[in-house]
């Protein structure tokens, strides 16, 4: 089983590189790609979980339209992606669940920071999908970490994938920078030793970035980056599903492990 997610948030990235960058600039980059995120998954057939932050959905609740009416799951982000709040968990909720008119059961921290666990499950949440397993310099440390789902109370806990032995983790930036085969053989060790994969993407990704030199975009994010990341995300879905993966939604991976 393939679970795709994507990170669907304001492109703020270049903030962290000292660029001052507005909200509705933010939007344009993220709207343009999860709707080009959309194409790829409609043409392929295959859904996926969006966890969306309040921004997002307040800014582009035709988007959030499109992503149910396509089929895909929508989950929660928090609110303003450069700026969490510790009520982040509740607010994000209400907005997300009133823009898409849909229960939200999954929530995943940006930045994929620690959440108050407690908040979680206090706000109904049925998983939680705020942990890489993983050491990534600069963000986190989580070498010791289950690697796999696990429970926290009456909350699922799904983390990113990492390769079973050296944790070797498998989310955007590795889709960007490693060689293709190379990351498919990864994927396909993981779905062997843990018989599902999940790994996330953010819809500026997929956007022209190595055309704009004023986002001080480091080269590990250009690289690869906007169309030839639809290429990569489109042979990497065909080649699952060539293995006879199935896509399918957080939401229903928890329906699944708990029958």
């Amino acid at each position: 089983m393939i679970l795709l997610s994507f990170d669907t948030e304001e492109f703020d990235v270049p903030r962290e590189h000292g660029v001052d960058f507005p909200l509705e600039e933010g939007m344009k980059v993220s709207v343009a790609g999860t709707n080009r995120i959309l194409d790829i998954l409609k043409a392929n057939g295959v859904r996926a979980t969006f966890f969306c932050t309040g921004n997002f959905a307040e800014q582009a609740p035709e988007v959030i339209e499109r992503i149910r009416k396509e089929g895909h799951e929508v989950g929660c982000h928090g609110v303003d992606h450069w700026r969490p709040q510790p009520d982040d968990v509740f607010r994000s909720k209400e907005i997300v669940e009133r823009i898409a008119g849909v229960k939200v059961t999954g929530y995943r921290q940006p930045r994929m920071f620690p959440v108050s666990d407690a908040d979680i499950e206090q706000a109904g949440f049925l998983y939680n999908s705020s942990l890489n397993p993983a050491f990534i310099p600069g963000r986190y440390m989580h070498l010791t970490t289950p690697r796999t789902w696990f429970m926290r109370g009456p909350v699922m806990e799904i983390p990113a994938s990492v390769s079973p032995h050296l944790r070797i983790p498998l989310f955007w930036l590795a889709l960007h920078n490693f060689p293709e085969w190379f990351y498919h053989r990864l994927v396909r060790q993981v779905l062997r030793h843990d018989g599902y994969f999940v790994t996330y993407f953010h819809p500026w990704e997929f956007y022209g970035l190595k055309a704009h030199p004023e986002f001080k975009m480091p080269f590990i994010i250009r690289n690869h980056c906007g169309h030839e990341l639809e290429q990569r995300l489109d042979r990497f879905i065909k080649a699952m599903k060539a293995d006879r993966q199935e896509f399918i939604t957080f939401h229903e991976f928890v329906n699944r492990q708990k029958k």
